[in-house]
């Protein structure tokens, strides 16, 4: 028993350099956000479910891997579930992580994050937070049942404020819902006076059956979705933008990015020549690798 390697999928534009990943709930994730691509995957259908054998199950695949690259929670269901104040499975996980010093790279759109900066300092960490909005009401549309931004905006200071590198992912951009210059560049901005070190951005993939499930609940922004990707392509079960959409867009919101001092990357958009750094943020927790390759 080992611990479980990323996916990286080099025909969907992946850039990432290899790294373990933890999923440590499986099903629909509780923020019920309207983009989710999860559903794409059989495991992550359904109610969240908590993986409860990992606590002890992560005894034996900390302890049967041997290369000590960075571990990611989590790829698909945000490992701060609200069922996470409950189960600690992810505070467990981190916990026997970082005794083993694995480095580690925390994904969520929680704020409940911020309960485990004391693990979190015990080794190399990241903290990535999806903002993809400062605004409560489009929040409320799209990720009606995350943090909202501000409780993330306030996550991210009291991470930065611990000395733990931080990325924001703006992932993803819808456009007409959460893509204006004004927006972006009011995350881009707040985030930069909080000491955040990276913007990871991302534009909306569609997989199938979003769009006829959506159009149940939020007819008019399925129709105009299915119109503004009407030109788009689909690239490893995903429906992009089409090429000059999205890189119009992210090319915009590098120069505003780079204007305030801060890195930049793109995920799974094809575009490496925009990139600063690594996507994923891992760049800031890799130093741990190298000990163990000397």
């Amino acid at each position: 028993m080992r611990l479980p390697s990323f996916n990286i999928v080099k025909s969907g534009f992946c850039t990432c350099l290899p790294k373990y990943n933890i999923n440590p709930y499986l099903g629909r994730c509780a923020h019920q956000c309207i983009y989710c691509y999860a559903i794409k995957f059989p495991s992550f259908r359904g109610p969240a479910v908590p993986r409860l054998g990992l606590k002890e199950d992560v005894v034996r695949m900390v302890e049967g891997t041997k290369t000590k690259m960075p571990v990611m929670l989590s790829d698909a269901t945000d490992p701060y579930q609200p069922l996470e104040k409950r189960y600690l499975i992810t505070r467990r996980c981190l916990e026997i992580l970082a005794e083993h010093e694995f480095s580690l790279l925390i994904v969520t759109k929680s704020d409940l994050v911020t309960r485990d900066l004391d693990i979190l300092k015990q080794t190399q960490a990241v903290v990535s937070m999806t903002i993809t909005t400062p605004h409560n009401d489009i929040a409320n549309i799209i990720e009606p049942h995350a943090s909202p931004p501000d409780s993330r905006f306030s996550a991210l200071q009291e991470v930065t404020d611990r000395g733990i590198p931080t990325v924001v992912r703006i992932d993803p951009i819808i456009p007409t819902v959460n893509s204006s210059n004004k927006d972006l560049e009011t995350i881009v901005s707040r985030v930069a006076e909080i000491g955040v070190g990276q913007i990871t951005a991302s534009t909306m993939k569609i997989v199938r059956g979003l769009l006829p499930s959506l159009k149940t609940t939020h007819f008019e922004l399925s129709e105009r979705l299915a119109s503004l990707y009407s030109d788009g392509e689909w690239i490893s079960g995903y429906k992009y933008l089409s090429r000059e959409k999205r890189f119009e867009i992210l090319s915009r919101l590098r120069m505003t990015v780079l204007k305030y001092g801060l890195e930049f990357a793109t995920c799974r958009e094809g575009f490496p020549q925009l990139n600063t750094k690594i996507c994923d943020g891992t760049a800031y927790c890799r130093e741990l690798l190298s000990r163990y390759k000397e």
